[in-house]
C-alpha cells in the first residue's frame, strides 16, 4: 500500500492559492481514479488502486506548518513506514509549470516538509514537486505562497496538474527511477527541465 499526501491548508479561503497546488494534484488523481474523498476531521481521505497496488489519498490535513503529526498518525493507521509515502507538493524552486519527482532530500524551505520530517523522524520519502515559482524581490515568500492563483499563472500551472498525475501513476506502477527518467527531462544544455 502506497500513501499519497497532497499538501494544503484546510479552507475556502486557502482553496486556491499556491500553497495548495499538492491538494489540486491530489483531486485530480482522485477523480481520474474514481477515488472518493471524505471529510474526516480536517482531511479528505479516500481508498484506491492502481493495478495491484492499493492506496490511501489523503489531503489537507491540518495546517501546513503541522502536517507532521497528522501524517505520522496516517502512516501509523496504515501500519506503514515513511517510505510508502509519497509526498505531493509546491516549491517555489522551480519556475510555474514545472515539475520533478525527488527521492528523499530535506525540506528546502517548505514548512509542510518540515513538519513531517520532524514528526516521523526521516527524510526517505518520494516528493513530487509543483512549481509555482518565485515572487517579484519586493513580495515575501510567505505572502506570496498564500496569496490566489491569478488566471494566468494558473493557465501555465494548469496543464503540470494532469501530468503529475500521470507521474503519480507511473511511480506507482513502474517505480520511482523510471518515473524520474520520464517526468524530471534535461535539455539538451543539461539544465533540468522538469516536465
Amino acid at each position: 500500500m502506497r500513501l499519497l499526501v497532497g499538501l494544503g491548508n484546510p479552507g475556502t479561503s486557502y482553496a486556491r492559492t499556491r500553497h495548495n497546488a499538492g491538494m489540486w494534484v491530489l483531486e485530480r488523481a482522485a477523480a481520474r481514479w474514481s477515488v472518493r474523498l471524505f471529510r474526516r476531521g480536517v482531511a479528505c481521505r479516500g481508498a484506491g488502486r492502481i493495478g495491484s497496488e492499493a492506496l490511501e489519498l489523503a489531503g489537507t490535513l491540518d495546517y501546513m506548518n503541522v502536517t507532521g503529526p497528522p501524517v505520522k498518525g496516517l502512516l501509523r493507521d496504515l501500519s506503514l513506514t515513511p517510505e510508502s509515502l509519497i509526498l505531493i507538493h509546491d516549491d517555489l524552486d522551480l519556475e510555474p509549470g514545472r515539475l520533478r519527482i525527488k527521492q528523499n532530500g530535506g525540506h528546502g524551505g517548505h514548512n509542510g516538509i518540515k513538519s513531517i520530517v520532524q514528526a516521523i523522524g526521516t527524510s526517505q520519502f518520494v516528493r513530487v514537486k509543483i512549481g509555482i515559482g518565485r515572487p517579484i524581490p519586493s513580495v515575501d515568500s510567505a505572502d506570496y505562497v498564500l496569496a490566489p492563483v491569478t488566471a494566468d499563472d494558473m493557465a501555465v500551472i494548469d496543464p503540470v496538474l494532469e501530468r503529475a498525475v500521470d507521474a503519480l501513476e507511473c511511480l506507482i506502477s513502474r517505480g520511482v527511477d523510471v518515473a524520474m527518467n520520464q517526468f524530471n527531462i534535461r535539455d539538451n544544455s543539461g539544465d533540468e527541465q522538469e516536465g
